[in-house]
Formats: C-alpha cells, sequence, structure tokens
C-alpha cells in the first residue's frame, strides 16, 4: 500500500545517547495514517529507545520531532497523549480485579457531579468495541481476570483507541498467543488502519510483519536500515536488514554496517 499523505508522525535525524553509549544515530522515522509500519530488530538494536522517545520517557538529543507536519517538544507521556500518541505495551497494564469498563476508563474515569458515570462509560466501552468489530467479549463487565490472552490484548488497544487516538504503537502484540487468538488480534491490527489510524507494529514475529503491514522499518545496532514496502521484500531479505543491515542493494551502505557492527 502506497500513501500519498503526508506521515502523521515524523522523526528526522534523531540521536540519543546514554552517557557515552549512542543508542539511537540519526534515525528517520515516517507513520502514515491508515498504514501499519513494522518496527523490527534483534534484540538490542534500539527498538524500545525508539519507541520510548516516541512517547517522551526519554527525551531525544537531537534531531526533529514533528506532528502533522509541525516540530512538537514531547517532554512526557502526557504530552505524547496530548498529541494522539498511544502506546499498548507488552505487559498490557491491564489490573485484573477490574473489569473491562473499569480498565479501559481507569485514571480517566468520567464522573457526573461527585460521582462516576457508569451508564456513560460502559457505554462507551461498547461503542469502542463495537467500532473495532470485536465480537470475542461478551460483556463489558468481566472482569479481566477472566479473559483469554488473546481478548486482554483487544481490551488493551481498546482502551489505546478510546481517547481519539491518531498513532497507535503495539508493543509485540501476538507474544504468547495460540493460533486463533494471533489471528484476532492481527484483524484487529488492521481494522485500526483501516480506521484511519497510524499503526506501529513491533514485532519478532515475521509471519506478522509480512501478513499485517504496509511497510516495514528495520532497524540494525540503533540504525534505520531501511523503510521498505512489506511487498517489495521478502521474509529472508528482512533478517539480512536485521542482522547485517543489509540485503544486495537495499540497507546501510557496506562502510556505515560495518562501522556499527
Amino acid at each position: 500500500m502506497t500513501s500519498t499523505q503526508e506521515p502523521i508522525l515524523e522523526l528526522r535525524g534523531v540521536n540519543k545517547s546514554f552517557g557515552a553509549v549512542q543508542v539511537l544515530h540519526d534515525v528517520h522515522l515516517a507513520l502514515y495514517p491508515g498504514q501499519v509500519t513494522a518496527l523490527v530488530g534483534d534484540n538490542g538494536a534500539g527498538k524500545s529507545t525508539l519507541v520510548k522517545c516516541i512517547a517522551g520517557i526519554h527525551q531525544i538529543d537531537n534531531g526533529d520531532y514533528l506532528f502533522n507536519g509541525s516540530p512538537v517538544h514531547v517532554t512526557g507521556p502526557r504530552d505524547a497523549a496530548g498529541l494522539g500518541i498511544e502506546i499498548v505495551y507488552q505487559d498490557l497494564a491491564l489490573c485484573d480485579n477490574l473489569d473491562i469498563v473499569q480498565n479501559m476508563f481507569l485514571g480517566r474515569e468520567m464522573k457526573s457531579g461527585v460521582v462516576l458515570d457508569e451508564a456513560h462509560m460502559e457505554n462507551r466501552a461498547k461503542e469502542t468495541l463495537a467500532s473495532l468489530s470485536v465480537r470475542t467479549v461478551s460483556s463489558v463487565r468481566q472482569l479481566v481476570s477472566s479473559l483469554s490472552g488473546g481478548q486482554r490484548q483487544t481490551v488493551a488497544i481498546a482502551k489505546a483507541v478510546l481517547w481519539n487516538s491518531k498513532v497507535v504503537m503495539l508493543d509485540e502484540p501476538t507474544a504468547a498467543l495460540g493460533v486463533a487468538q494471533t489471528r484476532q488480534v492481527l484483524d484487529l491490527v488492521r481494522r485500526l488502519a483501516d480506521n484511519g489510524l497510524a499503526v506501529m507494529l513491533i514485532s519478532h514475529n515475521m509471519n506478522d510483519v509480512k501478513e499485517v503491514s504496509d511497510r516495514i522499518t528495520p532497524l540494525y545496532l540503533g540504525r534505520v536500515a531501511a523503510d521498505v514496502a512489506a511487498a517489495d521484500v521478502t521474509t529472508g531479505q528482512i533478517v539480512e536488514l536485521i542482522t547485517t543491515g543489509r540485503s544486495g542493494d537495499i540497507g546501510l551502505s557496506r562502510a556505515l554496517a560495518q562501522e556499527s557492527a
């Protein structure tokens, strides 16, 4: 899928160091509305640091951070959330002892006067799940402890899009899921993009990446090795980009790849 739109979120020449260790080198990244971009890389490639820089958990050392084409200063998670950027981490951050509605509104509860507006929150939760075509949850008043892994992931994603989000980043959303549950989550990821959101998928599963992504951005030792259409590369080429920074004519220059290694 090729987009003629401008990216909703863009990083240009972003660097990040921790002390003497430089983790991100001149990173360029673009996320487009209606597209799934897969961020892939080996352990230690810089994926988590990059996500945390986007989320405002880490501040970039230098480079440009643009949202809707304009430079922005994201100095904390509240700034990122205010722009409409939501992240679903691998641990999901759900409370087992609360029901689906309580989890979706945790910390953002709606009130009518001084009391919680339970009816409004319940309706909003139902509407959000319905907008994502989620039919695997029988009641929004189920305790999260009673949900399957796939249902938990669904609730975490619905929680992320409840607040008029524009960018959703998903960290290993199919990890430890069975075949049927993985199918449900991948379908949901695709629906997020089809609903106009910019989606970043962080995954080690190349089958998932190839199936659901429009674009693939491999990181190699803190550098973006390539930004390619998923349809234009094979799984083998993606693995080469992840492990060596190059695959044939695609990727970092030989000198840069050797320097990084």
